[in-house]
């Protein structure tokens, strides 16, 4: 088990982007394009965003 340092590791962000693309695809074909659907998306977007953010080495 490992301790907790307060970092959150960057494999997280992008599991959390492929749930909501996988979600976004759900909602998109029950309901069509919706606001829930964009905000989805937005989301998938920035877990993404913030994944490669992460991994550019400093």
């Amino acid at each position: 088990m490992s301790s907790f340092d307060g970092e959150i590791p960057a494999v997280w962000f992008l599991i959390s982007s492929i749930g909501f693309v996988i979600l976004t695809f759900i909602q998109y074909r029950n309901t069509g394009k919706s606001i829930n659907t964009i905000f989805l998306s937005i989301m998938a977007i920035i877990f993404f965003l913030s994944y490669i953010i992460l991994m550019i080495p400093r």
